[in-house]
């Protein structure tokens, strides 16, 4: 039985539905963002260049330093959310891992990464990061 390959050939014409797009696409930006300054309101009061939050008055320099606490919290739950996403694969394959035999080898791999985690979250801890009394 003979296999018949087809040889693709990319001529730069092959290309010009990603150029519509592309086209269409900014065109329509620059469309909403002209209409938008055009249609938009003009009258600008001091009420409406006042920044505002929720109702209530803002107080000081929204410019103040934080603490870094807050970002290293929020770092570490991304670092430690996106181990969470990483056991999904191994949840919804475990059947066919037992099936095939490879059960235990990718059971072991399992523990050696949340060993490697961890050992992180024990070196925040020593480390003091979640301490928010300082």
């Amino acid at each position: 039985m003979k296999t018949i390959l087809f040889a693709i050939q990319e001529t730069p014409i092959s290309y010009l539905p990603v150029l519509m797009q592309l086209v269409i696409g900014a065109g329509l930006v620059v469309v909403i963002m002209v209409a938008s300054h055009i249609l938009g309101p003009k009258r600008k009061t001091g009420d409406k260049l006042v920044s505002f939050e929720s109702g209530i008055p803002s107080i000081g320099n929204a410019r103040q330093p934080m603490g870094i606490k807050y970002f290293l919290v929020a770092i570490l739950f991304v670092l430690f959310d996106v181990e969470i996403i990483f056991f999904y694969p191994y949840a919804v394959n475990f059947r066919n891992f037992l099936a095939s035999g490879d059960g235990f080898n990718v059971f072991l791999e399992v523990i050696l990464f949340v060993a490697f985690f961890l050992c992180g979250f024990i070196y925040i801890v020593k480390k003091g990061a979640l301490n928010w009394e300082d």
